[in-house]
């Protein structure tokens, strides 16, 4: 979400960000010094092929994995600093998590994991209740709310997944492609749901995808280009 008069505080801050596996001759260095900010309300897509660092890069963001070097602020808040009790706090409470593997529980109905990732930051039955119905309404599938993922298909899986972050109502929501599995109509419809949610409740986004079509629906849109962000759909320019 632009903003014409002074620029809002960043949401999310990342500098200098660095991520490397192995060691030794086996060293692959994954982010190369990433610089990125996102402030409130804003969408940002990140692109690049596979293997190129974005999903490393959300789950740095994200409280689930640790940088090499460099650092990561939420709300000003240094997430590398913070105690492991603390940085768990912050994902219960303060993100929505999106994966591509939609990580349900097999033996809860749409509704009930929906549910169930409200009742660990505490909030009360009755809240509960409102949030996840309306969050499962949001996405389609009130018809399906009682239905266990298996008798799911996969995009319905994915939509049960996104009902279940924007029910938390995070500050922040990490989305590895969402979309994918999708059909380009629904894709459209949780894109534009995105947007709503942004503008109405001040969330970020930050959305891996390689569908091309995300690009449409967000504020600005990088390429993860050899460990480092360009503006997308150019590759040989320089790092942002």
């Amino acid at each position: 979400m632009r903003n014409n008069g002074t620029a809002p505080h960043p949401r999310v801050s990342v500098q200098g960000v660095e991520r490397s596996f192995g060691s030794g001759d086996g060293i692959v260095r994954v982010l190369r010094g990433i610089d990125l900010q996102a402030a409130p309300g804003e969408r940002v897509a990140l692109y690049g092929p596979s293997g190129s660092g974005k999903t490393t890069l959300l789950n740095l963001i994200g409280a689930l994995d640790r940088p090499n070097a460099g650092s990561i602020c939420i709300d000003d808040q240094d997430i590398l600093k913070m105690s492991d009790g603390k940085r768990g706090k912050l994902r219960r409470k303060q993100i929505g998590f999106i994966f591509q593997s939609y990580t349900l529980m097999p033996t809860y109905s749409a509704y009930e994991n929906v549910d169930l990732a409200l009742r660990l930051p505490g909030i009360g039955f009755f809240e509960r209740r409102k949030r996840a119905t309306a969050a499962i309404a949001a996405v389609g599938l009130t018809a399906w709310a009682d239905h266990v993922p298996d008798e799911l298909s996969g995009g319905q899986r994915q939509r049960v997944a996104i009902a279940r972050a924007l029910a938390l109502q995070p500050k922040l929501i990490l989305a590895d492609e969402p979309t994918s599995g999708l059909d380009s109509r629904t894709a459209r419809r949780i894109l534009a749901l995105f947007e709503a949610v942004a503008h109405a409740q001040g969330t970020t986004f930050l959305i891996v995808s390689h569908d091309p079509m995300v690009a449409n629906y967000v504020d600005v849109a990088y390429d993860l280009y050899d460990g480092r962000l360009v503006p997308h759909g150019s590759r040989k320019g320089e790092p942002i």
